[in-house]
C-alpha cells in the first residue's frame, strides 16, 4: 500500500505558541528567569518572587519597575512584540535582558497566567487574564507602580510536559538557583523569594560585589576571598570575587558566570578560571566564585540559544586568556593557600606502581620531631596472619599505618599500601545502595548549622536518604537547623558541622566524579562523609575487618566510588630495582 502525501500547510496559531513554549518554557525556573528578565530590563530596583509547589502550581513575580501602559498591556501577550528592539540593526547589539518577545506569549500558551501592571503616572494599574493563549477583556485593579505577573498551573494543557517535571523540591531548587544567579549577575537589583508560604531568600541590592556573593555563597566564602579586576583596553572588563583553594567543591555549580549582567552557561569560561586554579586544586575539585564580564555588546552574540544561557563571543580566545590571566593574578596576591598543591602524580586502579622510592614514607623522623610516620607498629609473628576471612582476599600482615591514612601491609613478598577511607567508604556505599541504614549516634547537645536555600531544599529532597543515614535535623527557623543525630561507623561519628557541604553537594546531584546513575551518586556522598577519614585513628584489627568486609563485597571492588584505588601494591621486584638489588 503506497502512503499518501501529506501537503504542506501553515500550523495553527496555538500549535505555533505551544512549540514556541517548548523552546522558552523548559521549567518553573524557565518562567522564573524569563520573568525575572522582563522586570530589571524595566528598571526594578526590587523584584519579589513567589512560588507554590515548585512553581508547577503558582509563580508570582512583582517588580517596582516603569510598567506598562495600558494601550500597550495586550501587546505584551503578543509574541515577537518586544519594546526593547529599534529597528533591524537591533540584534548586533542587544543591551536588554529579555528582547525576543515571545516569553510571555510562550508562558500564556501553557498556562493561567494573570498580567497586572501600572505605569508610573497612571493613577491605576490595568490587567489582563490569559487562559491556553486565550486573552480575556482588559479590567481595573489597584497596586503600586509597577508590574505583577502571576502563573498558575504551568502545562495545564500540555500533561505529557507536566508529568515530565520534576518533584516540587527539585523544581523548587532549580528556582532557587536561578533566582542566586541574576542575583549575583546584578546584584544591584535586591531580589526576594518565598515558597509556599516561607522566605527562602532575601538578597539585598548592593554595590559591592563580594558582600554580595557572600549573601549567596555563606560566610566560609566571605572569609576566604579574593576580588579580580582586570581591565583590556577600553571596552574589555573582567570583575570577580573568588574564594582562595581551601574552599572548594565536588562541581562546577559553584561558580556563577555573567556577561553585561547576563547570568550565561558557558564551558570555556569555567575551564579557563579553574586553568588558573590548575596546580592549586585536586582535579577532582572546583573554584567557587563570582565573575563578571563587561564589553562592548557588539562583541557578544545572544541569540544563539532559545533560552539565552549560551552566548557567543568575537575573539573569545583573547577573552578567555584575559580572565585566566585575571583570576591567576588574583590568586598569586591573594596569600598562601591554607592547603598543599594538589599531587603531580595521580593514581588509579589501573595506575603502575609508585614512581617514588619507598623510603621517601620511611624516612627516620627530623630532629625533635617525635612522631614516627609508622604509628601503631604490629608486633607481627614470624608467619604472617591471615587478616582476611577464608577464600575472600590475599594473605595480609599489617605493618603499620602512615599519617594516619595508609596502612602498610605484607602480602607475600610485596607490599601493600591500604587507604582506610577508601576502603571504608566503599562498605558504606554498598550498605547504602543495599537499603540498610547506618547506624546512629545521638548527640547528647544539639549542633546548630545554618543553611542556605539551596542546602535546606536538598535535605527535603533526600529527607529519606538522611533518615537513613543516621541523620537527624530539625529546623529551628531564619536558616538555622539543629543536628540531633549522626550517622555512625566503627565507633566513629560524623562532625554535624559538616552537613551543609554534603548538602550542597546533593543539591549538585551528588559526587561528579560517581560514573553511574544520580542514586550512586547520592549515596557516595552520604558516604564520603560518613567514613572513617585521614587522621582517624583505627585499631588494627578494625582495619582487618574493613578489609576482609571489602573483599567479601560481590566482585571483590578494587575502589573506592569515586574510582580511588582501595590499594596499591608494590612488587618486590620494584622494590629490588630501586634499592639496586636486582642484579643481585
Amino acid at each position: 500500500m503506497t502512503a499518501s502525501r501529506r501537503p504542506i500547510r501553515r500550523l495553527d496559531a496555538g500549535t505555533v505558541e505551544r512549540i514556541a513554549a517548548g523552546e522558552v518554557v523548559e521549567r518553573p525556573a524557565s518562567v522564573v528567569k524569563e520573568l525575572l528578565e522582563n522586570a530589571i530590563d524595566a528598571e526594578a530596583s526590587h523584584i519579589v518572587v513567589r512560588i507554590d509547589g515548585g512553581g508547577i502550581e503558582r509563580i508570582e513575580v512583582a517588580d517596582d519597575g516603569v510598567g506598562i501602559p495600558p494601550a500597550e498591556l495586550a501587546l505584551a501577550l503578543e509574541r515577537h512584540a518586544t519594546s526593547k528592539l529599534e529597528g533591524p540593526d537591533g540584534l548586533d547589539a542587544i543591551r536588554t535582558l529579555g528582547f525576543r518577545g515571545e516569553a510571555l506569549a510562550a508562558v500564556a500558551s501553557v498556562s493561567h497566567l494573570r498580567l497586572v501592571s501600572r505605569a508610573r503616572g497612571e493613577e491605576a494599574a490595568t490587567g489582563l487574564e490569559s487562559i491556553g493563549g486565550v486573552v480575556g477583556e482588559p479590567f481595573l485593579s489597584a497596586r503600586a507602580p509597577g508590574t505583577t505577573v502571576t502563573v498558575a498551573r504551568l502545562f495545564f494543557n500540555t500533561p505529557a510536559r507536566r508529568k515530565f517535571l520534576r518533584p516540587p523540591a527539585r523544581e523548587q531548587l532549580e528556582v532557587v538557583d536561578t533566582v542566586e544567579r541574576s542575583y549575583l549577575a546584578l546584584p544591584r537589583v535586591g531580589l526576594e523569594l518565598s515558597a509556599n508560604g516561607s522566605e527562602l531568600l532575601r538578597l539585598p541590592a548592593s554595590a559591592d560585589l563580594g558582600e554580595a556573593a557572600a549573601h549567596v555563597l555563606g560566610p566560609e566564602f566571605a572569609a576566604a576571598s579574593i576580588e579580580v579586576h582586570q581591565v583590556e583596553g577600553p571596552r574589555v572588563r573582567v570583575e570577580g570575587c573568588f574564594a582562595r583553594p581551601e574552599v572548594s567543591r565536588g562541581s562546577a555549580r559553584g561558580l556563577y558566570l555573567s556577561v553585561n549582567g547576563r547570568p550565561i552557561v558557558s564551558r570555556p569560561f569555567a575551564q579557563s578560571v579553574r586553568v588558573a586554579y590548575a596546580d592549586r586544586l585536586p582535579r577532582t575539585r572546583f573554584p567557587v566564585g563570582v565573575l563578571h564580564l563587561e564589553l562592548d555588546p557588539s562583541k557578544v552574540d545572544v541569540n544563539v540559544h532559545p533560552t539565552k544561557r549560551e552566548v557567543r563571543f568575537e575573539r573569545e580566545a583573547e577573552l578567555l586568556e584575559v580572565t585566566r590571566r585575571a583570576v591567576r593574578a588574583a590568586l598569586e596576591g591573594g596569600g598562601p593557600a591554607n592547603l598543599p598543591s594538589a599531587p603531580r602524580d595521580r593514581f588509579s586502579a589501573t595506575a603502575p606502581a609508585l614512581e617514588r622510592p619507598l623510603p621517601e614514607f620511611l624516612a627516620p623522623p627530623a630532629p625533635g620531631h617525635h612522631t614516627s610516620p609508622l604509628q601503631s607498629r604490629l608486633d607481627a609473628p614470624s608467619t604472617p596472619p591471615k587478616v582476611l576471612g577464608a577464600g575472600a582476599g590475599p594473605e595480609l600482615a599489617l605493618l603499620g599505618v602512615v599519617g594516619r591514612l595508609y596502612w602498610l601491609a605484607e602480602s607475600g613478598e610485596d607490599l601493600l599500601l591500604l587507604d582506610q577511607h577508601a576502603a571504608s567508604e566503599r562498605l558504606l556505599f554498598a550498605q547504602l545502595l543495599g537499603g540498610t541504614a547506618l547506624a546512629q549516634q545521638r548527640l547528647v547537645s544539639p549542633v546548630s548549622v545554618r543553611l542556605t536555600p539551596r542546602e535546606a531544599g536538598a535535605l527535603s529532597e533526600h529527607s529519606s536518604l538522611f533518615r537513613s543515614a543516621g541523620f537527624e535535623v530539625e529546623e529551628v527557623g531564619g536558616g538555622t537547623w539543629w543536628v540531633r543525630g549522626v550517622p555512625s561507623y566503627r565507633g566513629r561519628i560524623a562532625p554535624a558541622e559538616e552537613l551543609p557541604r554534603l548538602l550542597a553537594e546533593l543539591a549538585d546531584g551528588g559526587r561528579p566524579a560517581v560514573p553511574d546513575g544520580l542514586a550512586e551518586r547520592r549515596a557516595a556522598s552520604v558516604a564520603c562523609h560518613a567514613a572513617v577519614r585521614a587522621g582517624d585513628r583505627i585499631e588494627p584489627e578494625e582495619m582487618r575487618r574493613i578489609l576482609d568486609a571489602v573483599y567479601r563485597l560481590p566482585g571483590a571492588p578494587s575502589t573506592c566510588p569515586h574510582g580511588r584505588p582501595i590499594a596499591l601494591r608494590l612488587p618486590r621486584s620494584r622494590l629490588d630495582r630501586w634499592f639496586g638489588r636486582s642484579g643481585i
